[in-house]
Order: structure tokens, then sequence, then C-alpha cells
């Protein structure tokens, strides 16, 4: 379908304001239902993903580039907005203005979304907590370029949809999916029904503490089924997650190291590479 009409916005009237609170206002967003997409990268994996497109921004009186009239021309939208210049550079988080952004529509919090994308077992993130925008959407783009399933998000933390965690994923944000699980009861659930469809399930958490640590992370067998638990940046993981792992493992570091841990995102990308090297090594029967 393509758009009825454009919405000319030249003033900072109800229309503009509802762009300005997609961009800032976490409840906003989610009373709407929508979010702020601004990247070619970003843009071009939203298109591929299939994920469904409100309206389309650009500049007025400004030339657009032919991708730009393409994206204009082809996605369907429920109306697309024009503004000008100066409200469409406000708007922008780049320094060099974009000549398209995006309103796209959120996709529902469904775990069943959640599906292995290749021949192996599942191989599942959950990230309590998150307090960082970067960690968040680094995070993303490491589980989007080493083949994971999904993402799952538990308790209070920076939220899914903001224009930076999107941004800072590179177009991964559209690639993997992300389902927020805020009831653990529903947790519990989710993770009884991978057991039931798949005969076992490890759930991993990690620790920088020797206590209940079974061992050093690459002595898991992650060939099975496997949910990495990644905690807080400051805290860890909950009290209330912890209960929900099979094992805690150990990422060890050098023992010359003054540092008292790894950085979220560095560890979640140790994590899931053990878990695609082993899982390659099984395919070529070397373990």
């Amino acid at each position: 379908m393509k758009p009825s009409f454009v919405r000319r916005i030249r003033s900072k009237d109800a229309a503009w304001q509802k762009l300005e609170v997609l961009k800032s206002n976490r409840n906003k967003r989610y009373h709407y239902g929508e979010f702020l997409v601004e990247g070619v990268r970003n843009l071009n994996e939203a298109r591929r993903g299939g994920w469904t497109f409100s309206s389309l921004l650009y500049p007025a009186n400004t030339p657009l580039s032919d991708w730009a009239k393409d994206m204009l021309r082809s996605i369907p939208t429920e109306e697309n907005i024009e503004l000008t210049p100066a409200l469409m550079a406000e708007l922008s988080e780049k320094d060099d203005t974009s000549e398209l952004m995006a309103v796209v529509k959120m996709r529902p919090d469904d775990a069943s979304l959640i599906r292995p994308r290749g021949g192996d077992a599942p191989l599942v993130a959950l990230f309590d907590r998150p307090s960082n925008k970067g960690n968040l959407g680094t995070i993303l783009r490491t589980l989007d370029a080493l083949g994971a399933d999904g993402l799952i998000l538990t308790g209070h933390g920076v939220d899914l949809y903001d224009p930076e965690v999107v941004g800072a994923t590179m177009g991964s944000f559209f690639a993997v999916p992300a389902v927020r699980i805020p009831r653990h009861d529903d947790l519990a659930a989710y993770f009884d029904a991978l057991r039931a469809e798949y005969g076992a399930l490890n759930v991993i958490g990690t620790t920088s503490h020797a206590a209940d640590v079974r061992g050093p992370l690459w002595e898991s067998d992650l060939t099975l089924p496997t949910v990495f638990m990644i905690g807080c940046e400051t805290d860890g993981l909950s009290d209330g997650l912890r209960p929900f792992c099979t094992e805690m493992v150990t990422i060890p570091m050098a023992g010359t190291s003054t540092a008292s841990s790894f950085n979220v995102a560095c560890a979640t990308t140790v994590m899931f590479y053990e878990a695609i090297r082993q899982r390659a090594g099984k395919r070529a029967g070397k373990v």
C-alpha cells in the first residue's frame, strides 16, 4: 500500500511532538507501539527483515539520493512525513543529518519468535537489567555476528527500542529476535518449553567469584541447547535469576591482570564464540 498522503511539518506542532517523544520518551514509545530508526544500514535491514514502516521522514527542498527515492517509492507506509531541514536536523542523532529516517512498528514480546536460525541446537542470550545503551546494542550486534538465535531481556533496564540502542547495532537489531520477559513465571515456562522440545537445556551464568563455579567456560558442553545468562553491568545476575542456572562458570583471566572482570559486551562475545567453536568442531567430528 502506498502512503495516502504526505504530512508536511513546518513547526513544532502535535505531529512533531509525537516524533520527538518517540526519540526521547520510553513510555510514549510503548504507548504508540512505534520507534524511530535512523541510518542507511538500519533502514535497509528493517526493510529486508520485513518490519512494518509507519512513516518515512525526509527534509523538504533537499535533493535526495536514488536510494532514498527508492525507499520512499517502494516501502508501504501509512503516511510519509516531510520536515523542514532544521526540524530534521533536530530529530537526527547524527552530526551530518540523515536524509531519511523512519517510524517503525514494534514487534510483540513473543518468545516463540526465538527459533534456531541454523541446524544447531538453540543458542540464546538473556540480559538481566542492562544499564548501558551501547552495551545492549553491541551485544545484539555480537549475537547477529555469531549466529545466536535471540535475546531475552529481564528486569528494568535501558529500553530495547531506544534510538541509541538501535543505532549501536548497525542493523543487527532487525536480524536478531529480542523479547522482554519481565515475569519469572513466564521465563520458567519458556525454559520448560525448550526442555520439552529439545530434551535438555543448559542455563549458564558467569561469575568472577570462585564459590559454586563448575569451572572455566570451555569445560561446559555448549553444543547442547544453551541459554547464557548475562548479568547487569554493575551488580551481575539478580538473586531471582540465579536459581534458573544449571551451572555457573567463569571466564579465566590472565594471572597478571589487574582488571577485576570483563566488560559485559566483551564477556558475551567470548561466551558465544566458544559456543560456536564447539559446535563447529562437533559438525567436523573434532569434539
